[in-house]
């Protein structure tokens, strides 16, 4: 098969593109649902006896789980993407992300159960961490080997906004319920909904996956017979500890940003500033909102800038901006909304690291060295990141200003590194379709 390289998008690609991003979005819902009903299901599924607070540390204790289940499940599935498929395990991720999603929904309460209520509770999240662990570096992978190469960059950053519209799904349809069901209907059963619309569009969005194609490049190692005659992660392991090391610091600037200006922010301004929560959740979702276009525009410019020239000015910008919210805000709050909104969208530079990381690694091992990257620096500085920043604000308030300027000038030191990146795709793919590869 030839590989037309410089063509556009076309109708199949942007099919490819939209179930993806449905897809991945869905699950984002799904895996960040629990966090918004995080205080009634403590209260259903421990016993009222408890003390508040270590039930909602057992609480976040289960949600924490789902995160540390990321990297095995991650591993366990991209050995089976790089030996049988990418197509198989693409499925299969949004299939045990649906069915454990659905069946919280359905879980009898610790009135009903005892003890047992909890126990298959932390089941459920941990097969949702598995399958979230396989889902993310195969939505990349998977869009990467299928679209033309000089739109990896634009197809990985529409994806990575795809997938931060989940959270952005769940909390809006958190806040609506919360606005229009009384605290009773909610701990009455109205918290069960959610979990039953996340666990029905998934299984539709499973149906839509059937009728998406094994990639090109998957299909060709396969009729050549060039797929890995090793264990995969053994491979990774031992050939590709630069690329690992660049692939998890990439990781780490993509979750702590989420993680800190989006997640942590809102909290932040209320108990900092004074801010009331309608309105620092406002701006949370139009910073969210500006964030999923920005994660589009890094895509596109490391198409047509290349991923250096992308770090370092993305890099630039993005320090300027937050620095600029978290320090003028604190000084006007009339300033909220449009400062989040420009640090949201400039954070969007997470949506070129996606480009990086499939190029990161050959095909014959490219979906498990990044599921490992990706899987293990997530477990690792996602969980970390909250409780560092919350250790610092001890010592100063601005500790996510610090924290996230810190997170820039490891992209601006990234972005200087790859101007010395290699650029595996164009080799794989030359090789692939029985060119010379360029030197």
């Amino acid at each position: 098969m030839q590989h037309d390289n410089n063509r556009r998008l076309n109708r199949q690609d942007y099919k490819t593109l939209s179930l993806a991003a449905l897809g991945g979005a869905l699950e984002f819902y799904d895996f960040i649902i629990f966090v918004f009903f995080a205080a009634v299901i403590g209260d259903l599924f421990f016993p009222s006896s408890m003390p508040d607070w270590l039930r909602q540390v057992q609480t976040f204790g289960i949600f924490a789980a789902g995160y540390l289940a990321r990297p095995l499940g991650g591993i366990v599935m991209a050995h089976f993407g790089d030996k049988v498929g990418r197509k198989r395990m693409f499925s299969l991720s949004i299939l045990l992300m649906a069915l454990p999603t659905l069946a919280i929904g359905l879980l009898p309460t610790y009135a009903a159960i005892g003890i047992a209520a909890p126990l298959l509770l932390l089941l459920m999240r941990l097969l949702q961490g598995a399958a979230i662990g396989g889902e993310v570096p195969g939505a990349w992978v998977f869009v990467a080997e299928h679209v033309p190469q000089k739109r990896i960059g634009f197809a990985c950053g529409t994806l990575t906004s795809g997938l931060t519209a989940g959270i952005l799904l769940g909390s809006l349809v958190a806040t609506l319920m919360t606005t229009l069901m009384p605290a009773s209907s909610i701990i009455a059963g109205g918290w069960r909904i959610p979990f039953f619309i996340g666990g029905i569009f998934g299984l539709i969005a499973l149906y839509l996956r059937r009728w998406l194609h094994e990639t090109p490049v998957f299909a060709e190692m396969k009729a050549n017979k060039v797929l890995a005659e090793e264990l995969p992660l053994k491979s990774v392991i031992r050939d590709h500890k630069k690329e690992i090391v660049v692939s998890m610091l990439m990781t780490w600037l993509l979750s702590a940003c989420i993680v800190v200006v989006i997640l942590m922010t809102p909290t932040f301004l209320q108990k900092q500033w004074g801010i009331p929560a309608a309105q620092a959740l406002q701006a949370n979702s139009m910073a969210t909102i500006a964030l999923l276009f920005g994660c589009v525009i890094a895509g596109w410019a490391a198409d047509k800038f290349g991923a250096s020239k992308t770090f370092i000015a993305g890099s630039l910008f993005f320090g300027l901006c937050t620095w600029a919210f978290y320090h003028l805000v604190a000084q006007d709050s009339s300033l909220l909304k449009p400062l989040y909104t420009l640090a949201g969208f400039s954070i969007g530079i997470v949506g070129a690291v996606p480009f990086v990381m499939v190029r990161a690694f050959p095909a014959e091992v490219r979906f498990t060295g990044l599921s490992f990257s990706y899987n293990l620096s997530y477990a690792i500085f996602g969980g970390m990141t909250p409780i560092f920043v919350t250790l610092m604000m001890r010592v100063t308030p601005m500790a996510p200003a610090y924290y996230v300027l810190a997170l820039a000038a490891i992209g601006l030191a990234l972005g200087v590194y790859l101007n010395r990146d290699i650029n595996h795709v164009a080799k794989d793919q030359n090789r692939l379709s029985g060119s010379v590869p360029e030197v």
